[in-house]
């Protein structure tokens, strides 16, 4: 696959609701190695489109590519064992369980094993490394016999981020990763994005624009189910129609 071709292309994408056009005939290229975003004001569609990309949705209309194969059909976990996988909106982590046993048991899930308590710390010597690199590599490492449910939000969000990254994803989809998050966790969150993006492709739903501005390549702007624009923050943010939809006019691209 050449790296000029898109990893993820949406192809006269649409989708609707009892009659309402949620998703309307939209076309997205995704690069190879790049952050790409969407954004767009409340009811745009990029929640829609993103379940659609991610196949929590059928689309009424249209088709999705993969590595150029066609996945308009497949279902999510035939997807994420191709290597595109979704990190959610709302922590999706075991509460009760440590920051290692959560990451540990999304590693052994990536090899088809199933999580044993009963199984010696010998047998799972293998995963306990690669356990620790990841807790590391998203700054959890003093977080990592602690419970999820009394992590701090941002860290357990970190947490999270981690056990996606244990499946060793090609695309990372997030889900507003900064929903709900103080600016500490938000500047943390944001670099560990970016470092995660330098060995793979991330597609994310935003709504901070100042994250959307420091992290991304290109942006896409929805505006009532349809693609509004598309190109770098400075392309899309110098775009009257964009500043008026999404930002209610004038010279406010950044806030």
């Amino acid at each position: 696959m050449s790296e000029r071709e898109p990893i993820i292309e949406a192809r006269g994408l649409s989708r609707s609701f009892h009659g309402f056009v949620a998703v309307n005939n939209v076309n997205l290229r995704v690069r190879r190695g790049t952050i790409h975003a969407l954004i767009g004001p409340n009811g745009a569609g990029k929640s829609t489109l993103f379940n659609l990309i991610t196949k929590f949705l059928t689309p009424s209309a249209g088709q999705i590519f993969f590595k150029g194969e066609d996945i308009t059909h497949q279902r999510p976990d035939e997807i994420s064992r191709k290597g595109m996988v979704r990190s959610f909106q709302i922590s999706s982590v075991f509460p009760h369980l440590s920051a290692h046993e959560n990451v540990r048991v999304a590693l052994q899930t990536r090899s088809g094993d199933t999580y044993c308590f009963w199984k010696s710390d010998h047998s799972l010597g293998a995963l306990n490394e690669r356990t620790d690199a990841l807790l590391e590599s998203v700054g959890l490492s003093a977080f990592a016999h602690v419970p999820a449910v009394e992590m701090p939000y941002g860290r357990k969000r970190a947490l999270e981020l981690a056990t996606t990254l244990a499946l060793d994803p090609e695309v990372l989809l997030l889900d507003e990763p900064m929903a709900g998050m103080g600016r500490e966790d938000i500047a943390r969150t944001a670099d560990l994005i970016r470092n995660v993006s330098r060995s793979r492709t991330v597609l994310m739903v935003e709504h901070n624009l100042r994250v959307v501005s420091d992290l991304s390549d290109t942006i896409t702007v929805l505006r009532r189910g349809e693609v509004l624009t598309e190109g770098s923050y400075m392309e899309v943010s110098a775009n009257p129609e964009v500043q008026s939809a999404y930002m209610g006019g004038g010279n406010h691209a950044r806030h």
